[in-house]
């Protein structure tokens, strides 16, 4: 037998023997399109800004209404990255290239379930505050609070009194591979709504494009992390490099435009490393080498040079994480800092895939082995029953899931009891109060998908726990996509 198969049936019959041992209602089959409604309000308790009349998360308020008002410029909208009230570009572009590549792959699916739209709705929330951040050709406004007083202060982001300091990068204190990731946002979403599709809006797209052009080119000609020039935001998303960004962006522009010059761009990249490396906020190598191999397949990309290189990183991560040694209990573990944020990306990775590979015909080849498109879903569909509740502890990772679900989040407004129940200000020292006390939080932040447990399976529910209880934007993101695929 060969060996990539040897180690692909030592992983699937681990899942086998975990599930058989827990109890039937852990093992019950899960509720996708239960999931995929929750994760989509999760975004809507993340928003910053004046909320719209369709706001489903009542136990949330306007906030943060005079942003940008110390550069002049109106930058209230956009997301708060995770349990604190600041407004991070880096991980936000992030986020909101992830959620358009869920609607790209999979708009027909979400529209199936009836989620398309708000879908699109949590898309739009993003690049309509990135299009307000890209205020000129070289500019770019990529964080709005500050990071250190923030985290000091436990507080409801309707009563921040924080300072509110608003960081940007431009020619002269350059930030390319936030501009990078941005431009790569704005493209995703125009593939988006140019689609031909309820929910298109093709004139939207073209505004989204001419952003992404210009950021694009001002990553390009004026390189430099942009922790260097924004040195609080390397306190909190530290980037490692541009070149990964870069290239992302590329691809993107690439698959709205058709355009020789990105097409140029990807063929010199160069395979830029990455290997091993989940999909992140920082790291989009494999991202890039899963839109390049897609294209690959679809024969727009020719499978020779450097395009077949960043195939083939793509194969061997894939191989690498199918034959991976999972948790006792059956999780990915490739991250010891929210791991939840890891295994989420590396799902959608592998359901895109399993299409792309579907689509053309094909298999993954790991050795001597070939892993069919069911069986790369299969793996997936695994990773998403584990975060759900098939888990030793019998506990969904997706707060509001499920009859068990953390109580604990380290979140600040789902922690706070709701301003529209307790309108009277609840200061940063009051706040403390409500951050250090027993029981669950005053509000359930459904959707939000924890850090998650540790290497053995364990996780513990208290909201001081930041490293296990925080969840993120970007750590839900890519389900969304993952949970459409697995329904249908």
């Amino acid at each position: 037998m060969a060996a990539g198969m040897r180690a692909l049936l030592v992983v699937l019959v681990a899942i086998a023997g975990v599930l058989a041992s827990m109890p039937a209602c852990a093992t019950a089959r899960h509720d996708y399109a239960a999931a995929l409604s929750k994760s989509l309000l999760y975004f809507e308790a993340q928003r910053s800004g004046r909320l719209p009349p369709t706001q489903r998360v009542h136990w949330r308020g306007n906030s943060a209404l005079h942003d940008g008002a110390d550069h002049g410029v109106d930058l209230t909208g956009g997301y708060y990255d995770a349990g604190d009230n600041v407004k991070f570009g880096f991980p936000m572009a992030y986020t909101v290239t992830m959620l358009s590549w869920g609607v790209v792959e999979h708009g027909a699916r979400l529209a199936a379930a009836g989620e398309l739209g708000h879908a699109l709705e949590a898309v739009r929330w993003g690049t309509d505050y990135l299009v307000k951040a890209h205020a000129a050709a070289e500019t770019l406004y990529v964080q709005v609070g500050d990071g250190d007083s923030d985290h000091m202060c436990w507080e409801r982001p309707e009563d921040m009194d924080t300072p509110r300091n608003t960081y940007m990068v431009n020619a002269s204190h350059p930030g390319s591979d936030v501009a990078a990731e941005t431009a790569a946002a704005l493209a995703a979403a125009a593939v988006m709504f140019s689609a031909r599709a309820p929910g298109g809006d093709r004139k939207y797209a073209s505004t989204l494009l001419t952003h992404a052009k210009q950021l694009f080119e001002f990553a390009k000609n004026h390189r430099g992390l942009y922790q260097n020039s924004v040195p609080s935001a390397g306190n909190f998303y530290r980037s490692s490099s541009d070149e990964d960004e870069l290239l992302w962006a590329a691809v993107w522009l690439y698959m709205a435009t058709g355009d020789e010059e990105y097409k140029a761009y990807i063929a010199g990249a160069g395979n830029l490393g990455g290997a091993g490396q989940p999909l992140g906020w920082d790291n989009k190598h494999v991202g890039a080498q899963a839109l390049v191999t897609k294209l690959i397949l679809q024969e727009k990309l020719p499978n020779d040079g450097q395009h077949a290189q960043l195939k083939s990183s793509l194969e061997n991560f894939l191989c690498s994480t199918v034959q991976a040694k999972l948790t006792p209990g059956g999780m990915l573990y490739l991250e010891n800092w929210a791991n939840s944020q890891a295994v989420t990306s590396t799902m959608f990775v592998l359901v895109a895939h399993a299409d792309h590979l579907a689509a053309a015909g094909a298999s993954l080849q790991c050795g001597g082995t070939n892993l069919t498109p069911a069986q790369l879903i299969s793996f997936a569909r695994s990773q998403a029953d584990y975060l759900l509740g098939k888990n030793p502890m019998g506990m969904s990772y997706m707060v509001g899931y499920g009859d068990r679900y953390p109580l604990q989040p380290h979140h600040r407004g789902a922690s706070l009891p709701s301003i529209n129940a307790n309108p009277a200000k609840i200061t940063c020292s009051e706040g403390n109060n409500y951050f250090h006390r027993p029981g669950p939080n005053s509000n359930v932040i459904e959707g939000a998908i924890v850090g998650g447990p540790d290497a053995n399976d364990h996780y513990n529910d208290s909201r001081e726990n930041y490293m296990q209880a925080e969840p993120a934007t970007y750590t839900a993101a890519p389900i969304v996509g993952v949970l459409a695929r697995l329904l249908h």
